[in-house]
């Protein structure tokens, strides 16, 4: 018989193989072995509990109370593995320059209030709403650049390639491999054999591909910035469809309800997209109450509802809002102010502008892929200095130097920079079109123009009856 040799089992005794001849023997044996092969023993225990969990060898949590309490270490190691400790949150406060003392010291930071006193600090450091107001100003006045003399446009320094051009590292670094061969070729009176050598490269080939996906990527990013544009605008149109409908299908107040919900969604959205992507200079605290306090879009009992958002880093305040509009819809047509045609039509429209904030939330997420701009940089930084070398080996030695030759070719060796830099420079401006960036969209015009238009839409009022009975009529009738 197999059992005493396989399974551990005396010989002798009530557990010993001559015992299974009885029926309810067998199932205690096997139960007996699955739990010694599949449960720790002690030592495993041990060593679990206090090399890994850092928990003592006595008391209520030792090894010993594990025994009879496993649930404990899964508790202790998750523990261990998800909270921060002292040092972490040191380091947290030392990057949001916080000091040492106090009620915003690291101390107070274990209090329930310390999530809160972070996220105010790092709202604070985006720009303030005047700040914001001036970028858009300058924003405005670049967009009316376009329609003026070349000799006007090549004037300005603003808004250009040249700043970006002028500080970046790869440039100069161009210019003074091309200017240090010249100087050395000019410094002696004989032709170097690496001349001879260098003239059989062909570094054009390398030009032609790198122009290609230069030119290839500008027009990938250019796609993604009309298409996000196209989003903001179509965002402020549902926005005025549903102002329209609401002035002529509601009542006043049931309609500016509706609308200032909207309105609300409408700012949040911009401002959660700091949650996503490379950030947002839109704040609650400098964009959406400025504008909730100018025209009064949520009550103060609505913003406690929307509290346990944090609007600063999630598009979910948006998304309630967004919802808010549908509920007043909805209860519109319960109240008996609209059909259901009527409130598809409403819905329709409301969706619509949710579908178009998810669109700049989506193309924000996904940028062009590092794979893809690292490829470009890396021919870039390869290509660049191999053309200067090229180029200055070719601007003549011994008896063929010439001063003006140097300087014709120094002006080609810039406009490649030009070329090169300039249009992977402004490929990458155009990445996320929500930033700080004096390339970046009109927010601001696009939510006041939104604004005022639907306090337009909402205070029209058609001319009165004549006396007649028949209504005035203007000069476009």
């Amino acid at each position: 018989m197999s059992t005493p040799s396989e399974c551990n089992v005396p010989n002798g005794g009530p557990d010993s193989a001559d015992d299974f001849d009885f029926v309810e023997t067998p199932k205690e044996h096997i139960k007996i072995e699955v739990e010694a092969e599949t449960r720790p023993d002690f030592e495993e225990l041990k060593k679990s509990t206090s090399s890994e969990c850092n928990v003592p060898n006595r008391g209520v949590d030792s090894a010993d109370d594990f025994v009879e309490n496993p649930t404990k270490l899964v508790k202790v190691e998750a523990e261990a593995e998800t909270r921060p400790d002292f040092e972490e949150l040191k380091k947290i406060t030392a990057e949001c320059d916080i000091p040492n003392g106090g009620p915003d010291s690291v101390d107070y930071f274990i209090d329930i209030e310390a999530p809160k006193k972070l996220v105010k600090v790092e709202a604070e450091t985006r720009p303030d709403f005047e700040e914001l107001k001036k970028i858009e100003k300058k924003r405005r006045e670049i967009l009316l650049r376009a329609e003026l003399p070349f000799w006007r446009i090549i004037m300005f320094w603003s808004g250009t390639c040249l700043k970006e051009i002028a500080t970046d590292s790869l440039v100069w670094a161009t210019i003074i491999i091309y200017v240090g061969i010249r100087i050395f070729a000019n410094s002696i009176d004989y032709v170097p054999e690496s001349v001879q050598m260098l003239s059989k490269t062909n570094i054009g080939i390398l030009g032609g591909f790198l122009s290609f996906f230069l030119v290839l990527f500008v027009n990938q990013t250019n796609g993604r910035f009309l298409e996000m544009y196209g989003f903001s605008k179509a965002c402020s149109g549902r926005i005025q469809d549903v102002a329209g409908l609401a002035k002529t299908q509601l009542p006043s107040e049931v309609g500016e309800k509706l609308v200032r919900h909207f309105n609300a969604a409408h700012i949040a959205g911009y401002v959660g997209l700091n949650a996503i992507g490379m950030g947002s200079p839109y704040s609650k605290t400098f964009f959406f109450d400025h504008y909730n306090a100018e025209s009064a879009l949520l009550t103060p009992r609505e913003l406690k509802a929307l509290g346990h958002h944090d609007m600063d880093n999630s598009g979910l305040c948006m998304k309630e809002l967004v919802t808010w509009c549908q509920m007043d819809v909805a209860q519109a047509r319960k109240d008996g102010h609209i059909d259901s045609y009527q409130e598809k039509y409403m819905h329709d429209k409301i969706l619509a502008f949710r579908a178009a904030m998810d669109g700049m939330y989506d193309y924000t997420d996904q940028p062009p892929h590092f794979f893809y701009i690292h490829f470009l940089v890396l021919l870039s930084a390869l290509y660049l200095p191999l053309f200067a070398i090229d180029t200055a080996y070719a601007g003549g030695w011994g008896a063929e130097k010439s001063l003006g030759l140097d300087l014709l070719q120094g002006i080609i060796v810039f406009l490649q920079c030009i070329f090169v830099v300039g249009l992977r420079s402004l490929g990458t401006k155009m990445i996320d079109p929500y930033g700080d960036d004096l390339e970046d969209l009109s927010v601001i015009n696009y939510v006041e123009g939104t604004l005022e238009i639907c306090r337009t839409i909402m205070g029209a009022k058609q001319a009165a009856k004549g006396a007649s009975g028949g209504t005035t009529t203007t000069g476009l009738l």
